[in-house]
């Protein structure tokens, strides 16, 4: 189909009008298109108008394309055509149609800069146009030129616009002679002289009446710019001739040119005469003593015309060599038939055959059969020099169509964006290789399918990845399709929001959202070879989330809207995979729920959380993350993975750890260097770890259960790389506990509230908490509990005076119960020092 849509492409031509925004040019473009052609409008100033008449084209059938371009300016020509031949192909023909009249009047009150204009507008724009065109067709072999001129060229106009009409005179001349000058090069030079025609451009002269008053001043009609416009296309339509265009191969022109290479290289080289191959010479000469009879003269000297002849020569020839069983090709007949029908010229003998036979031929081309392919030199060179001349022109202008139109194509579905473009920092750690590769290629096999014994008949499945920010899943999926090969087309969940329910664009509450929900259609409609990346999905809608539950199951059809139109995406059996990714705790603290529907059928993996198993490979894994981000560890990125362990082991003083086991060879004052930082990231890493569990513990919780403020402080990745920037090898650890005292004071700041709260319970975590730090941490605990239990300042009055009996209730019930317990006889024998001071309390 897409063969056929090239070649259909390929054989419309491809037309420029300039001044085709109004009038006759407007006309002309609509003639046009309706006749097959694709137009660039070229216009000056109305861009409303051109693309009006563009839409007119594509109404027609054909591809338009408006440009704006003033024809006296030569880099407006220039790059008028640039955007013709890339956007559309190879042009073939050429209006030249804008015109400028100036005012109306006697020559002696025009204006120089009025007489200027004309005369750039109407002749230099006309020969700057004709010159490039010109210089694209030329090499191309055919194409044709009409100039719009004018009967004022033979007119004069006395009294109205004598410089116009001299315009025009010059237009003719142009014409006559770029048609004999560029005829020889296949290229038509026509031009079409209206009369009075009924357009705007009296309006601009000053006289809107004109066209009305052409009865009553000259006895004519005005015609319509319709009307005319069937002149202007017939002439340059290059369907409106027949036969083969002027250069084509078969047209007249290729032979003329061929036999007049050949009598120019008989002419000009010895030995004088005009060669005959030695088997035909032999062929003639037994032919005749054959016939041996006058009939076969006296029927040849009876016809005078040339082709009669020919033919009968022809006859005469091939009927003797079937009947005589002498092989014959098409070759040898034609030399024959020429010989006999010019007897008197002088002859000479070509000794050396003209067929030859190319052996141990590997290719597959039709010609070759059992490796051999039989060579004619003259038709060999003719069909070569054809080939060269015609063929590979045309196939290259198909080239660079289809590269235009592919290009374009691409531009506008923005296929760029969706090439997976990998992080330079992003390194593949141990984490990486032994845990994330494996979880991941198993849902990705389920969805696109695998080959060898893992193959399955069914697809399906859903991988959905969730941790805190800054653990790499974008990087990760982004690795995943770069090595598959996949188009990744990432949608952002901020982008759709809350508000996006549906996969209409339509539907969309504003354009950013409705561009995300058009991406998740290009995705579904290109199937193939897709990863579907919906990131952030903490911020968008449960119920647009539902949408990709089919997606799970065996039946791989999603309903959506393509162009406008309703459609129904079925995946089934297609290279198409979906991938979400998300925060599971918000923001606010509160954790995301995923739809049940969609939960249960969708391969889920925390990147943040710990894997059973893995927990030496998931503290590795903040180590070689960091390597990158300090200048003394960057070295040891693309260095093997096994030294980094071992460094890592020397600088928590591991005894069976040694230096000399190292791959690379390290100066000594280098290896002091990085077991320096290393020490520091290995006790940095400590805090981020215990951080990153306090994090997921906290927002794991329900605000009814917590006994202390929301932790919001995170432990990730991105954490990690910001405190290995910082850490130098010089360092000690007072210098390295304010680096992260810096780091974690900053984050807090960015909080919406609570900040003192949370590094109280970073201190907490890193043991760090003062006397004075741990009363104040006690304190905030405290009066969490107890605002939660009472409400808070904006919770209604009577609820917190509810909560406030509720909560003196339950400390009353909480005496109670102390005394019961203290006076229950089981506790005072369980007890004896209990029981004594009851009886000292009862003395």
């Amino acid at each position: 189909m897409i063969d056929q849509t090239w070649r259909y492409l390929m054989t419309r031509p491809i037309t420029v009008v300039t001044g085709g925004s109004r009038g006759i040019g407007a006309a002309t473009c609509l003639r046009l298109a309706a006749d097959g052609h694709d137009v660039v409008v070229g216009y000056a100033r109305d861009s409303t108008a051109a693309e009006t008449v563009v839409a007119g084209v594509r109404d027609a059938g054909g591809r338009g394309v408006a440009v704006r371009a003033d024809t006296s300016v030569e880099a407006d020509v220039e790059r008028l055509f640039d955007v013709a031949e890339e956007r559309l192909g190879p042009v073939t023909g050429l209006v030249n149609n804008a015109a400028v009249t100036g005012p109306l009047g006697r020559l002696a009150d025009s204006d120089t800069a009025d007489l200027r204009r004309v005369l750039d507008v109407n002749l230099l724009g006309v020969l700057l146009c004709a010159r490039r065109a010109a210089r694209l067709m030329t090499p191309r072999g055919s194409g044709a030129i009409v100039n719009v001129s004018s009967g004022a060229a033979t007119l004069g106009s006395p009294g109205e616009y004598v410089h116009y009409a001299a315009s025009k005179a010059g237009v003719d001349a142009v014409t006559l002679g770029l048609a004999k000058e560029l005829g020889p090069d296949g290229i038509r030079v026509n031009a079409v002289a209206p009369g009075v025609i009924d357009t705007g451009m009296h309006a601009a002269a000053g006289d809107a009446g004109r066209a009305a008053g052409v009865p009553r001043a000259a006895g004519g009609t005005a015609r319509s710019a319709d009307g005319f416009a069937g002149a202007a296309g017939a002439v340059g339509s290059a369907t409106g001739t027949s036969g083969p265009p002027a250069g084509a191969p078969g047209s007249g022109a290729e032979h003329a040119r061929a036999a007049a290479a050949y009598l120019f290289h008989e002419l000009t080289t010895e030995p004088e005469g005009f060669v005959l191959g030695a088997g035909t010479r032999t062929l003639l000469e037994k032919f005749r003593r054959t016939v041996g009879t006058p009939a076969y003269d006296e029927d040849l000297a009876a016809l005078d015309d040339l082709a009669a002849r020919g033919q009968l020569a022809e006859a005469w020839i091939s009927s003797y060599a079937a009947a005589g069983g002498t092989g014959l090709t098409p070759g040898d007949l034609a030399e024959a038939v020429a010989a006999e029908l010019c007897p008197d010229l002088p002859r000479y003998d070509g000794d050396v055959p003209p067929t030859a036979t190319a052996e141990g031929l590997l290719g597959t081309h039709p010609r070759i059969t059992g490796g051999r392919l039989p060579l004619r030199l003259d038709e060999f060179l003719a069909r070569t020099a054809r080939f060269a001349a015609h063929d590979v022109p045309e196939f290259r202008a198909y080239q660079r169509r289809r590269t235009a139109l592919v290009g374009a194509e691409r531009a506008r579905l923005r296929l760029d964006d969706h090439r997976p473009r990998v992080m330079s920092a992003f390194v593949r750690n141990r984490l990486v290789d032994e845990v994330y590769l494996p979880l991941v290629g198993d849902s990705l096999a389920k969805q696109l399918g695998a080959t060898g014994d893992g193959k399955r008949t069914d697809t399906g499945g859903l991988l959905l990845l969730l941790s805190p920010p800054g653990y790499g899943k974008t990087t990760l999926v982004e690795y995943v399709a770069e090595r598959l090969g996949l188009m990744l087309v990432k949608v952002g969940g901020p982008a759709l929001g809350h508000g996006v329910t549906s996969l209409d664009p339509a539907d969309a509450p504003n354009a950013t959202a409705r561009q995300e929900v058009e991406k998740i259609n290009f995705a579904l409609a290109s199937a193939n070879n897709t990863l579907l990346y919906l990131d952030d999905i903490q911020h968008t809608s449960p119920e647009l989330l539902q949408k990709f539950i089919p997606l799970c199951d065996a039946t791989r059809r999603v309903d959506g809207v393509w162009n406008g139109a309703p459609r129904t995406y079925d995946l089934r059996g297609k290279r198409f995979a979906v991938c979400m990714a998300g925060n599971p705790y918000t923001e606010s603290g509160a954790r995301f729920q995923v739809p049940d529907m969609l939960a249960n059928r969708a391969d889920v993996w925390n990147l943040g959380d710990v894997l059973t198993g893995k927990e030496e490979a998931f503290a590795l894994s903040f180590l070689e993350n960091a390597l990158t981000a300090n200048p003394v560890l960057a070295p040891l990125a693309g260095r093997d993975r096994a030294d980094l362990e071992l460094l890592v082991r020397l600088a928590t003083g591991d005894p069976t750890a040694r230096a000399d086991r190292l791959d690379h060879a390290y100066p000594p004052a280098e290896l002091e260097r990085i077991l320096s930082v290393l020490r520091h990231l290995v006790a940095a890493r400590e805090t981020v770890l215990a951080v990153n569990a306090a994090y997921i513990a906290s927002a794991a919780r329900s605000d009814e259960t917590r006994t202390e403020p929301a932790f919001r402080l995170q432990g990730s990745y991105r954490n990690m790389n910001k405190i290995a920037q910082r850490v130098r090898p010089v360092m000690n650890d007072a210098e390295r506990a304010a680096v992260l005292d810096d780091h974690y004071t900053a984050e807090a700041q960015t909080l919406t509230h609570g900040a003192e709260a949370n590094l109280l319970k970073l201190a907490e975590l890193r043991g760090t908490l003062t006397p004075e730090q741990a009363d104040r941490w006690a304190e905030v605990r405290t009066a969490h509990v107890r605002a939660r239990t009472l409400g808070g300042p904006d919770d209604d009055p009577l609820t917190r005076a509810v909560a406030a009996l509720g909560l003196l209730a339950d400390r009353v019930a909480a005496v109670e119960s102390a005394i019961t317990r203290a006076a229950d006889p089981r506790h005072l024998l369980a007890n004896p020092h209990a029981r004594h001071a009851a009886g000292g309390t009862e003395r």
